[in-house]
């Protein structure tokens, strides 16, 4: 199998999804020809990382990676981010399973992300919202992004979705794996470290709709947890490479495009595991 110059890879986490993941990955597929993806499969009882495997035996662009139990959503996103930087992928998108992430999204998320370090399909920007939650549903959502944002100093405006790309500097600066969240708050986090480290990022509207198929994952206790987490990062923020951050600016400094600071993000309207395979006959 010959190597992909394919420059985009799209996560998708997964727990008991088998009725979702084929039909969504296929939708994802068909947005662009440059994108690769990645299923990452927490040894799901309904058998979907075994449907993701036979499937990844004639589509070379979808790739299976196996974990032994259900680890959490932020070492899902973990496992893909060290994929996708082993495998010289350009940018990382990360998606939900359920189709409450339109795949109609992704041409315009591709086209920001060619202009900013960090792309997040935004609820809570003009063009933006949500469909068939109920008022409480949204009530909470809201709340927890308020929350985030002002503990921790956040500028974007929808901080808890997980529809998001990545650049590969952002991953290489930003250190993910030093985030000590497993769960959601791990996005929250991770837009914190990503506005600290002064890089651009944009908001491109989305409207997020309720999973039809399957059962939601996250629960009152996961809510808890996340509200703790901002707060603890909130009071002891964790340490950033200084090197890191330094190579970043010395980067921009040589002809980069500048990253903005978070005061002046863009917003557009437009474990172990085992690998099955990779997606176009990359290796880990």
């Amino acid at each position: 199998m010959s190597e992909s110059r394919r420059t985009t890879l799209v996560i998708l986490p997964t727990y008991n999804e088998a009725e979702n993941v084929l039909g969504l990955a296929q939708e994802i597929l068909s947005k662009s020809g440059d994108i690769d993806i990645l299923v990452v499969d927490d040894n799901s009882p309904d058998g979907t990382g075994d449907l993701v495997a036979e499937a990844g035996k004639d589509q070379e662009r979808i790739g299976l990676h196996r974990r032994p139990g259900k680890l959490g959503l932020g070492t899902a996103y973990l496992a893909g981010f060290r994929h996708a930087l082993d495998s010289g992928y350009e940018r990382v998108f990360t998606m939900d399973c359920d189709h409450s992430h339109n795949p109609d999204h992704l041409p315009a998320m591709l086209d920001a992300s060619r202009r900013h370090d960090m792309v997040i399909g935004s609820r809570y920007v003009p063009g933006g919202g949500i469909e068939n939650w109920p008022a409480h549903r949204q009530a909470l959502s809201r709340f927890a992004n308020l929350y985030a944002r002002l503990l921790l100093g956040l500028s974007v405006s929808d901080c808890t979705s997980g529809f998001r790309c990545y650049s590969r500097r952002v991953l290489e600066t930003a250190d993910p794996f030093a985030i000590r969240a497993s769960g959601y708050s791990f996005l929250e986090e991770m837009a914190w470290r990503v506005e600290r480290c002064g890089f651009s990022v944009a908001e491109v509207p989305i409207v997020f709709v309720q999973r039809t198929a399957g059962i939601s994952k996250i629960d009152s206790k996961e809510i808890y947890r996340a509200a703790w987490h901002v707060l603890r990062t909130a009071i002891a923020p964790p340490r950033l490479s200084r090197s890191r951050v330094a190579r970043k600016q010395e980067d921009q400094g040589a002809g980069s495009p500048p990253g903005r600071s978070a005061a002046t993000s863009a917003r557009t309207s437009s474990d172990q595991t085992e690998m099955d395979s990779s997606p176009a006959g990359r290796t880990p």
